[in-house]
């Protein structure tokens, strides 16, 4: 028997790789052979293969056979899950990715790497709409070596592909696989995938964004780290809370101002004429408006942020100076009260003439000052009350199309009409004010970042301690601490006062490509390239929830004002809200068709601002978006569009960052594109 099956491996063999002579001399030896044994049939002599080598020829001829089982399986475990009843379909084709590159790697692991060429273009279509980046990835795994050299294809091997599957999806699965006796595939999804087989029905198609997870740590891991308590409200004694405290006396002192303020328009409007806060009266005309005719419904939306629980903070935090404080609170006091039904005015700044050049923006909170740091090293600063007199201002109103101005940032030509400040030797990557505008960082490819005096005009501090280029730096909402993230996969905090970090933040499988800190300092989120976003405790440096869902890297973060939920976007224009407490998605926000580069929420927390490589500022509606149960969302389908108030559209101008005032004017940037 063992004669037979060699000679079959053998011709199998030179069959496929053409040897037709070598062939028919085997077979006719292999006739002649056989003749020879019938004649001595008598004898018990026959000549026999060595042992040795029949095992090394069978061995040999297996290892042929294995890139043509892995074809042959996956191509019949595709048909069946393309033809299998629509109330499954859309969960078992869930399984067909993972599937297809851990297939794809187990060849090349295997050393048959034109094989696995072939499979991955014969196959990958099917996947490139959802998982192109990966893809261009994996091209470049081209030897079994790659696969341990290469950090996206080794974490892919390490860990398990986590997929949520209903009760009848996996056992018709598994059915299958006995059935047609696909050990090669069953072998492949015994090993890489784990199964979050639920009871019932399948689920709704529109949960599709966070039922497979690739990297970033596995659903199992996540889970239990986002078991660890957090207490995500507002910090003791803050400003907020004083004000709302005295909220019976200012209530009625407001409505009192609003009536002052009615017959001082004129006035205002030439105050901000000479500079100072651009925009302050349309601000203050747009809350009297609000107050009177949107009062009612806005006032309840706006006590999200005071019945947030109080907390102590972890950090020891700096003391405001009085008249800055007096400043923040009449600031406060004269908020506008946003709603769905009360849209906010929006300031947009274009930069023009930047030949590519500006890498990101940066708005104080009062949208007095601009920043842009540019890929020739260096750090801009314009001064919105030097510049008014000089440019026109355009204001987007939330409730009309386009009203007058744009704010123009360039050089047009005689005196310079920014502040340059030089220092770092590689591209400006990101830029932050301090709260109060005095401070501005910048963050660096040299792996420093810088501390700026907007007063002196100079450079302070130089931090050092990332090894790679930092990608995001942000000052914490009390200032003095400021927190950076960088291509080195970690993120750190400082102190404005130590050129060392006094905790780094480890656990990103890839770059940590945006940071942004809780409202109550005592947190940090990161957003990462391998498509998590990531909170740490500030005190102890530990990492306390994994959010997973993104299908793309994380570009942007935004913490709502009563500290309770996050909002995420990436690559992929995708927006998801987050709820801090038990970490999982509330709600995705689809809409964007670029990047999401900026995240905003409204200083009461019921409207996101995003802005987006695709040159649009989007604004939605958190109220609705956050207090809709799962079961009515999946009832009514993709209601997901329908939490988009409104879309502001820029002529050509991608949205670099978005900023609302502490007065609720929201203030955008972006590059003019002359692509556009």
């Amino acid at each position: 028997m063992e004669e037979e099956e060699i000679e079959k491996a053998v011709i199998a063999y030179l069959k496929k790789k053409g040897f037709k002579q070598t062939e028919l001399a085997f077979q006719e030896e292999h006739h002649q052979h056989q003749n020879q044994q019938t004649k001595n049939s008598s004898s018990s002599i026959s000549s026999s293969t060595d042992p040795d080598i029949a095992k090394h020829i069978l061995s040999f001829s297996e290892s042929e056979n294995i890139p043509a089982r892995y074809h042959e399986g996956y191509s019949k475990l595709r048909s069946w899950t393309y033809s299998s009843l629509d109330l499954y379909k859309h969960e078992l084709l869930r399984v067909l990715y993972p599937v297809f590159i851990h297939c794809f790697m187990d060849l090349v692991a295997k050393g048959h790497i034109q094989e696995a060429r072939n499979f991955f273009n014969s196959f990958r279509e099917d996947h490139e709409m959802m998982h192109l980046r990966d893809l261009q990835k994996l091209e470049g795994v081209l030897s079994p070596s790659h696969l341990e050299e290469m950090e996206f294809a080794h974490s892919l091997r390490q860990s398990k592909v986590s997929i949520k599957i209903c009760q009848y999806s996996y056992e018709l699965l598994l059915q299958y696989l006995h059935k047609t006796q696909s050990i090669t595939m069953l072998g492949v999804i015994n090993e890489h995938i784990n199964f979050q087989v639920s009871p019932g029905q399948p689920a709704s198609i529109s949960d599709d964004a966070e039922v497979v997870t690739l990297i970033g740590g596995s659903q199992d891991d996540a889970n239990q780290i986002n078991q660890k308590e957090i207490h995500w409200g507002l910090l003791e004694g803050s400003l907020e809370e004083r004000l709302e405290k005295a909220g019976g006396l200012l209530s009625d002192s407001e409505k009192a101002e609003g009536e002052v303020k009615e017959t001082d328009t004129e006035e205002n409007k030439k105050r901000s004429a000479e500079g100072g806060k651009q925009g302050s009266s349309i601000k203050k005309l747009k809350k009297d408006k609000v107050v009177g005719a949107a009062g009612k419904t806005a006032r309840p939306e706006a006590n999200a942020v005071s019945m947030a629980p109080r907390v102590k903070p972890e950090l020891a935090l700096p003391v405001m100076p009085t008249e800055v404080e007096q400043s923040i609170l009449e600031d406060l006091r004269n908020r506008v009260q946003l709603s769905s039904m009360a849209l906010p005015s929006v300031s947009f700044y274009t930069f023009i003439n930047t030949h590519n050049s500006l890498n990101c923006s940066s708005i104080s909170h009062d949208g007095s000052l601009v920043a842009g740091g540019f890929s020739d090293s260096s750090l801009k600063v314009w001064d919105m009350s030097k510049l008014g007199q000089q440019a026109a201002t355009s204001i987007m109103q939330g409730d009309n199309d386009l009203a007058p101005t744009e704010q123009i940032l360039g050089t047009s030509g005689g005196k310079r009409s920014y502040t340059l400040f030089q220092g770092h030797s590689g591209p400006v990557y990101s830029a932050t004010f301090s709260p109060l505008g005095d401070f501005i960082l910048s963050s660096s490819a040299d792996s420093t970042i810088r501390l700026w005096s907007t007063k002196l005009n100079a450079n302070l501090v130089c931090y050092k301690g990332h090894n790679y280029p930092v990608w995001d730096v942000q000052f914490s909402p009390m200032g003095h601490y400021f927190a950076s993230s960088s291509h080195d996969r970690t993120a750190r905090i400082w102190s404005m006062d130590r050129i060392q970090p006094l905790r780094i933040m480890a656990g990103h499988l890839s770059d940590v490509d945006c940071v942004q800190w809780h409202i109550n300092c005592n947190y940090i989120a990161t957003g990462s390239s391998d498509k998590t976003v990531r909170l740490w405790d500030v005190q102890s440096g530990e990492c306390v929830r994994i959010f997973i869902g993104h299908r793309s890297m994380v570009l942007s973060l935004a913490m709502s004002p009563d500290g309770q939920y996050m909002a995420s976007g990436d690559e992929d224009g995708t927006i998801m809200m987050w709820d801090l407490s038990s970490g999982r998605c509330v709600m995705p926000l689809m809409g964007h068709m670029s990047c999401v580069w900026s995240l905003a929420f409204s200083c009461e927390g019921s409207l996101l601002a995003s802005g987006s490589a695709d040159s649009t500022v989007k604004l939605w509606d958190v109220t609705t978006s956050t207090k809709v149960p799962r079961s009515e969302e999946n009832k009514s389908g993709n209601t997901s569009r329908l939490r988009s108030l409104k879309t502001l559209p820029t002529k050509s101008t991608p949205v670099y960052s978005l900023r609302f005032s502490r007065r609720n004017l929201l203030f955008a940037a972006g590059a003019l594109s002359k692509s556009g």
